[in-house]
């Protein structure tokens, strides 16, 4: 651990254009947060520490660097809900403070705090509302991170493009990002995902507002720290989530907010598709019982509908990707 005397001389690169405001959620990371809140760069008006209900010593370290940096401000919950239930508290401070610029950090040191500056540019140029990290653009960094991670991530975010509406992103599950003030403001926090799933919430809530995100390359960290995340538990509960949030944003974007052609290649492709998979397997399990061969007829009548289903469910995919909110990804410097 390390003790707030040893904070090191050297200043960060200054982020001081506007108000900004650091959200850490801290569960358990006594050993990493000292760093964190060590490397704050100069700038920084509001480090908001949220201690999601820590059983280690992390609420004496915060005390501890509290009392050390008055920009600090402690929140926390007696009892543990979540990333995304310590990140709605942070939020809702941030905006009590009138901080111009939100960012959130985790407590556990994988975000690199000398990208910060990169981060911010876009939004305090106004080229954007929402910018966040691409660890998918350094590649040699890439090899840091362990295999297993690397596959799981590269399968999560496909599917978290098709659930959010954001097909453009590279890395939609990256949880370091900021956003301005103004753009904070219109999100329903408490419909947010109090748990990891998060950031996949966080983007989807955004799709509806329709904010433009851009993508700041940085690489990819992971130190001894060991992660909360259970493998298991995210492929239990994450699945079901993202096919509901995809329901829901495909029900309220085409049927609800608007019709389009997509609506129409809904409504015409979803019914032939899942008449061609059931009619198609009950009759397979009839046929294959008996031991004989199903008619022709009957195999055309299964076959035509899921050929006819799928074109049209790829043309509403084409559609729905021309009709993506902007995403690009910042220039590397």
């Amino acid at each position: 651990m390390i003790p707030v005397e040893d904070k090191p001389a050297s200043l960060p690169r200054d982020v001081s254009s506007g108000t900004v405001a650091l959200v850490v959620p801290a569960y358990n990371v006594e050993n990493e947060l000292p760093a964190v809140l060590t490397d704050i760069p100069t700038g920084v008006q509001h480090v908001i520490v949220v201690d999601d209900g820590s059983t280690d010593e992390t609420s004496r370290v915060i005390d501890r660097y509290a009392a050390d940096d008055d920009r600090i401000v402690k929140l926390g919950h007696p009892k543990n809900r979540g990333v995304g239930a310590a990140m709605q508290t942070g939020f809702k401070k941030a905006l009590e403070l009138e901080a111009d610029f939100v960012v959130k950090v985790d407590g556990d040191g994988q975000m690199p705090l000398e990208s910060l500056p990169s981060l911010l540019r876009p939004l305090q140029s106004g080229a954007a509302s929402f910018a966040k990290g691409n660890r998918f653009r350094d590649f040699g960094a890439l090899r840091s991170m362990p295999l297993l991670r690397r596959i799981g991530n590269a399968a999560l975010s496909f599917l978290a493009k098709a659930a959010t509406g954001y097909w453009n992103t590279f890395d939609p599950t990256n949880g370091y990002f900021a956003m301005r003030r103004q753009l904070l403001a219109k999100l329903p926090l408490d419909s947010l995902d109090t748990g990891y799933f998060f950031e996949i919430s966080l983007l989807s809530e955004l799709y509806f507002l329709n904010a433009e995100i851009c993508e700041v390359p940085m690489p990819a960290r992971y130190g001894s720290e060991t992660s909360n995340l259970s493998i298991v538990k995210t492929l239990i509960e994450f699945p079901p989530k993202l096919i509901g949030r995809l329901v829901r944003r495909l029900v309220l974007k085409y049927f609800l907010y608007d019709f389009s052609m997509v609506s129409v290649y809904l409504l015409v492709g979803m019914p032939m598709l899942l008449f061609g998979l059931v009619f198609g397997s009950v009759n397979w399990v009839y046929y294959s019982q008996r031991g004989i061969t199903a008619p022709t007829g009957t195999v055309m009548l299964a076959t035509l509908p899921v050929i006819v289903g799928v074109q049209v469910v790829l043309a509403a995919i084409g559609e729905d990707l021309r009709s993506a909110p902007a995403c690009w990804l910042e220039a590397v410097q």
